[in-house]
């Protein structure tokens, strides 16, 4: 099933994204009827019965003399447009996660469906074979009723149960995080830049990590790694104390996971879509969404709730991804801040210079 819903979503994505439809000579000159009439068939006859109720009641023609099954009737019929206009609303709201930036696209794909339905898409008309019907239960509940070719079965959906997952902060469908977003603020969070680099919740573009976790000699002078620019010239760039920084931020990383855990469709949903390969920001920014998790994704359906094995993997590739996406940039062939040392260099010069230094110091001339 995870296959298929990566398969029929990306399909339905790539129609929705696409501009071929305009060049579809028998879509344009055919009728395509998205008139499903959704509220006007919920609600036809509710009037007749409503009178006829209410006559009952004057009559004194009830099915009990307290007339409490008719009274119970106007009840349900007075609530019932409160109702369908809370419950459409919710639905909605619920479905059009579907068309967000970075849509988990192992979520079930009947919902996207839905989705093109609702909103009136090319392709997802009652001329397509598709239809919507609601229906007003006697319980007081209503129930969303959709059909059509890319329903194995009928999709029936209860305005009981979409509150009750509401109300227990549950969602249809799991709305994949804002990881990049997340991962910036945490970049301000975990104490390898000084508080004057971090301007109303955000590091300067001009941010650069502390001194702290600068590697230095025993003299307090920088230990640089010289780098080969060509042409035997040489420059210095920072070397920093990776363990050190690790050691730092690993509270906050931690804390950071633990947030997502709380919400298991939210961390799935960050796994599938950033997480689980170890991809870079850019690589994640230009792959189409089935090259992110591919066979490595989980399953809403099969691995919620999550096992513990799962979370302390999840925890640990978040902390990977945040390092080596977030972090590694601030550490990478960073020049020096003295200005003598940034200068370039003889490289053969530089090495022997280097060497000897370290003979000297471990007295070992």
């Amino acid at each position: 099933m995870e296959n298929k819903n990566i398969l029929n979503n990306l399909i339905i994505k790539q129609l929705n994204e696409s501009n071929a439809i305009a060049y579809n000579e028998a879509f344009l000159a055919n009728t395509s009827d998205y008139s499903y009439n959704i509220l006007e068939n919920a609600y036809k006859g509710t009037g007749q019965l409503y009178a006829r109720l209410k006559m009952d009641i004057q009559q004194r023609n009830c099915i009990d003399p307290s007339c409490e099954y008719e009274y119970k009737e106007i009840e349900r019929l007075n609530n019932a447009p409160q109702l369908t206009l809370e419950f459409l609303q919710n639905l909605m709201a619920e479905l059009e996660v579907v068309e967000t930036k970075n849509f988990d696209v192992n979520n079930n794909y009947e919902y996207t469906v839905a989705n093109n339905i609702m909103t009136s898409k090319a392709g997802f008309s009652k001329t397509d074979g598709y239809y919507v019907s609601l229906t007003l239960n006697e319980d007081s509940s209503q129930t969303i009723v959709f059909n059509g070719p890319m329903f194995e079965y009928p999709l029936i959906i209860n305005s009981t149960a979409l509150t009750a997952l509401i109300k227990s902060n549950t969602d249809l469908i799991a709305e994949t995080p804002d990881i990049q977003a997340e991962m910036q603020t945490l970049l301000t969070k975990v104490g390898l830049f000084t508080q004057d680099q971090i301007i109303e919740g955000e590091l300067s573009p001009m941010a650069t990590v502390s001194d702290e976790f600068v590697i230095k000699n025993p003299d307090g002078s920088y230990d640089y790694e010289i780098i080969d620019i060509g042409n035997g010239k040489g420059r210095n760039i920072l070397k920093f104390d990776l363990d050190k920084i690790k050691t730092k931020a690993e509270p906050f990383i931690n804390a950071e996971v633990a947030g997502l855990l709380s919400s298991e469709q939210e961390a799935v949903a960050a796994w599938n879509v950033y997480i689980s390969k170890g991809t870079s920001v850019d690589e994640d920014d230009q792959m189409v969404q089935e090259a992110n998790a591919g066979n490595s994704s989980w399953s809403y359906k099969e691995d919620l709730p999550l096992s513990q094995d799962k979370k302390i993997k999840f925890e640990q590739k978040y902390k990977d991804y945040f390092l080596n996406n977030y972090v590694s940039p601030f550490l990478t062939n960073r020049f020096p801040t003295v200005e003598e040392d940034a200068a370039v260099f003889d490289l053969a010069e530089a090495k022997k210079a280097k060497a000897q230094k370290f003979l000297k110091d471990n007295e070992l001339n």
